[in-house]
């Protein structure tokens, strides 16, 4: 697709089976946990925590499933201790790509994504090797549906947003990534749901794929690191994701 790459991951993600979501679910728990374990259970003075619970209520994440995994984090007994990894390395025919991890065995997680590169004609690199072609942005996806562009670019602009994008089926707000939770709040509380708001690596230029199998390779790798619980997210430049 043009430009922004998430809303197709986004829209594959929605045809998911129960079983898949939760993995969803589960990764997102992770997430939570790990931002009560450095700031504490309290989302009013926890503003990582209070984004997680954001990211969580898009993915509809139950209140009470978000409820019970703040209690187990914030508990002396939960003996879970996550730690954030981020690898980098490329797809066929050169695509960059960024694997963010939470994992409690950081040398199983790294044979894992190593493997997945490899076995789809790709290659782990070394840190920094694709992130200079990313830039961290807020990204706010809103589908278009009932909602009033002009009204909506005039809302965003106003609660601090930087660019106002659109891409097929939805607007694509974007924001620094200090100012993305003042940004989410205003347009929330002015009415409006969101498909996805967080912090994401947007790549500054996009590489095509002509080759079926470097397609199919491309796709597969890109299945393989969404099932695994390790993986957090991934990013890439691949424009024309299927």
């Amino acid at each position: 697709m043009s430009g922004h790459s998430k809303w197709s991951t986004i829209k594959r993600k929605k045809e998911k089976t129960d079983g898949q979501r939760a993995k969803v679910f589960t990764k997102i728990g992770r997430e939570i946990a790990v931002a009560v374990r450095e700031g504490g259970p309290d989302p009013s003075s926890n503003s990582k925590l209070k984004d997680v619970i954001a990211k969580a209520k898009a993915n509809n994440v139950p209140n009470d499933n978000i409820e019970r995994i703040i209690k187990k984090a914030s508990g002396d007994g939960n003996a879970d201790n996550y730690e954030e990894i981020v690898y980098e390395g490329y797809g066929p025919s050169g695509i960059a790509v960024i694997v963010e991890a939470l994992t409690d065995n950081r040398n199983r997680t790294a044979a894992d994504v190593r493997h997945y590169f490899d076995k789809y004609g790709g290659n782990m690199g070394q840190t920094g090797c694709v992130s200079f072609m990313f830039t961290k942005q807020g990204v706010i996806l809103i589908e278009k549906e009932d909602v009033d562009e002009e009204k909506l670019m005039e809302d965003a602009l106003e609660a601090g947003a930087s660019d106002f994008l659109t891409d097929d089926d939805v607007f694509d707000i974007r924001t620094e990534v200090s100012d993305l939770g003042a940004v989410r709040d205003a347009l929330e509380a002015a009415g409006y749901t969101f498909v996805s708001a967080e912090v994401e690596y947007v790549p500054s230029t996009y590489t095509t794929l002509t080759n079926e199998d470097d397609i199919k390779n491309m796709s597969k790798m890109l299945e393989m690191f969404e099932d695994n619980d390790d993986v957090q997210a991934v990013w890439h430049n691949w424009e024309n994701e299927e």
